[in-house]
């Protein structure tokens, strides 16, 4: 079972990460849940969501210690670093997080995504970065599934940026090796 918890600022993508990923977990005959959760982003708080898969029925959408964090600014790494369980997975965009962690307990992915994804000509791509990243540590979902779930999610007109992410996902995924 993975238990994921995804924030960043409202419009980082952090909501459609924790989408794409139930729903490649459906696609792929996992049990899944999303929750999502908005908190006063006006106020330079963190939107994020909870994302949990697993071979079977999910109990709780509830994370309160995820297997994997994923943060994509400084006030989602000072809530959530903290709270990744022993033997964990933090992601950091490392492009707005000027932090570093000092737990020895976890591993940490410092990714450059914003950078990246500028250099992929669109900063919006970053979120996929730090998802192909997340797919290639934890081997949890092939990118096809997520690629397939992305189909569904963006509108006809925009099927044009699919092969943009396509890239930015196997970008992400070859900045780790799988380590299972």
């Amino acid at each position: 079972m993975e238990e994921i918890l995804i924030a960043g600022f409202g419009g980082q993508g952090v909501m459609s990460m924790g989408q794409l990923i139930a729903y490649a977990g459906m696609s792929e005959g996992m049990h899944v849940s999303w929750l999502p959760s908005y908190g006063p982003e006006q106020r330079g708080g963190t939107a994020n969501c909870a994302v949990v898969v697993s071979g079977e029925q999910v109990g709780s959408p509830l994370v309160s210690q995820p297997t994997t964090a994923i943060v994509l600014n400084n006030p989602s790494y000072d809530k959530f670093e903290p709270s990744v369980r022993s033997g964990g997975l933090l992601i950091v965009n490392a492009s707005l997080v000027s932090k570093s962690s000092k737990r020895t307990d976890i591993n940490v992915l410092d990714i450059k995504a914003t950078d990246l994804a500028n250099d992929l000509g669109n900063p919006k791509v970053a979120n996929m970065i730090l998802l192909g990243a997340f797919l290639g540590e934890t081997g949890l979902l092939p990118d096809s599934a997520i690629l397939d779930a992305l189909k569904k999610v963006l509108s006809p007109e925009k099927h044009s940026l699919l092969e943009l992410n396509q890239r930015a996902l196997s970008l992400g995924r070859s900045l780790v090796q799988v380590t299972m």
